[in-house]
């Protein structure tokens, strides 16, 4: 829950993240759950491997409207930038 609660605090906020598998994500944290945190990329940040709702995070359209969802258990740590 402790991840939850970052991110909570954090909505609306550019972050970085890092994963527990080292990959770093850079973005604006748009939304959290109790189980996922939804996270807007920032322009020329890295894909990594996440679910990308809104068109497969390809075409146009990439950078300005689509969201990664993220488990807050991959989450290893998180910090404001």
């Amino acid at each position: 829950m402790e991840a939850y609660y970052n991110c909570l605090r954090l909505k609306n906020k550019k972050v970085r993240i890092l994963t527990h598998d080292r990959k770093h994500i850079t973005g604006t944290i748009v939304d959290v759950d109790p189980q996922y945190v939804y996270l807007r990329p920032e322009r020329g940040g890295a894909r990594v491997s996440a679910f990308y709702p809104y068109g497969g995070g390809y075409g146009p359209g990439w950078y300005g409207n689509d969201i990664i969802t993220l488990s807050l258990f991959t989450l290893l740590a998180i910090a404001l930038i």
